[in-house]
């Protein structure tokens, strides 16, 4: 009972966060309508109180089926469609709190001054701007769902090494990452970005982790279609953070266990050469590399760490250059550059560059930035590179915005 008190006072509270920031929006609403007839204003009301009332019923709904499988993808785009409304109203609030610092400056000098005559009411212009600005987000959100979630992009990295061997100069390497197929709706998106990676003919197709949101039962219905991922010499694969089923409620630690067995089994059934924390040689012309790859392994709290990259190191010291599969990019600062400095790239995704932000040229920029410090594209320190692949599946908001869907090449030359 006092469970479901304390989880009712949660949801009320909520609901009346809601009410209040509807009510403040509606203020704008009201000042930019007050010309409009009675008939015209009564019907704009109308349909702005509406909304809300979906909205609460929606989040009361999502609160109370939470954990129905069935509903996922259902309530995935009713989540969505909270959190546009949410974040374009949040571009009226600011608005509407500089229009009414504006009005309190007004008031103050007019009650400082009996010459004062300072019209304190709501500025017409700022809650007009308020109003037509929250429409850009509004629409790129929807714009991200309706086209960005399968815009699959082909980006082409080349990286000269002093010590990659020479039987290896021009050697194409090809990396997706995050495919997340709890979060696909149907097969056809996959089929087609199937057809682009194998468009490219590389030599070696990596995957770096979370292959599943959280079960291995969501791959079920893709598993035919990224069993047609071809490579000269091979795909490789490692685990992700989601793929440890760690962000669900099992009924035992041995449904937990067996469902990652199953994960791990499934990359075999698709060809995939999965790697827990071991390394592959990759010969050529009498000459080899080293792929190494890890479990996951975050250097952010909550995050364990599962990889055992000593355990994968081991036994590569005559490679001259090596490969590392690592799904967290926060492992290169963590571990790999500073104890590892023979480990030449590392592939990493994790991030989805938030699924949103500004990438054009001379701008990237996504509030995942100000969680992780490498969160998407090339880096370098030293002799060593990261890249952060932006993945190629989504989670939670089923869009992107800025950061497209990805398929790295990289083409390896001798420097």
């Amino acid at each position: 009972m006092q469970q479901f008190l304390s989880k009712f006072f949660s949801l009320g509270l909520v609901v009346l966060i809601l009410f209040l920031i509807d009510l403040y929006v509606f203020q704008a609403v009201r000042t930019v309508t007050q010309n409009l007839s009675p008939v015209g204003q009564r019907v704009i009301y109308t349909l702005f109180w509406l909304i809300f009332a979906i909205t609460s019923a929606t989040f009361i709904f999502i609160t109370a089926t939470r954990g129905s499988i069935s509903l996922s993808f259902f309530k995935t785009y009713l989540t969505s469609a909270l959190f546009i409304l949410f974040a374009s109203k949040l571009v009226v609030v600011v608005f509407l709190i500089l229009d009414d610092l504006v009005r309190l400056g007004k008031m103050a000098l007019n009650a400082a001054s009996t010459d004062a005559s300072f019209d304190p009411s709501r500025n017409a212009f700022l809650n007009q701007m308020g109003l037509v600005l929250a429409a850009v987000p509004f629409s790129a959100f929807i714009y991200g769902m309706v086209k960005g979630a399968y815009d699959y992009r082909v980006k082409r990295v080349t990286l000269k090494f002093p010590n990659l061997p020479q039987a290896f100069d021009g050697y194409k390497m090809l990396q997706i990452s995050d495919l997340h197929t709890g979060s696909f709706t149907s097969t056809a998106p996959l089929k087609e970005a199937v057809k682009l990676i194998n468009k490219q003919e590389a030599d070696l197709v990596f995957f770096t982790g979370d292959l599943v949101n959280n079960m291995a039962v969501e791959l079920t219905d893709h598993l035919d279609t990224l069993k047609e991922i071809k490579a000269k010499e091979g795909v490789y694969s490692i685990l992700g953070n989601h793929d440890y089923g760690d962000y669900v409620t099992w009924e035992s630690l041995e449904a937990k266990q067996q469902n990652l067995r199953n994960l791990v089994a499934a990359h075999g059934k698709m060809g995939w050469d999965i790697l827990l924390n071991e390394h592959r040689r990759i010969e050529k012309d009498g000459e080899h590399i080293a792929i190494l790859g890890v479990e996951n392994w975050g250097n952010r709290h909550g995050f364990p760490k599962y990889g055992k990259l000593h355990q994968a190191h081991q036994g590569t010291a005559e490679s001259p250059f090596k490969v590392l599969l690592s799904h967290d990019p926060s492992h290169w600062d963590g571990e790999v550059n500073h104890l590892y400095p023979d480990i030449d790239l590392t592939l990493s995704g994790h991030t989805h560059g938030m699924q949103f932000g500004v990438n054009i040229p001379g701008l990237k920029w996504s509030p995942v930035q100000y969680i992780y410090k490498h969160w998407a594209g090339l880096y370098k320190k030293g002799e060593q590179y990261l890249y952060v692949n932006t993945g190629l599946g989504f989670l939670g908001y089923p869009g992107r915005v800025g950061f497209l869907p990805e398929i790295t090449v990289f083409e390896l030359k001798k420097a």
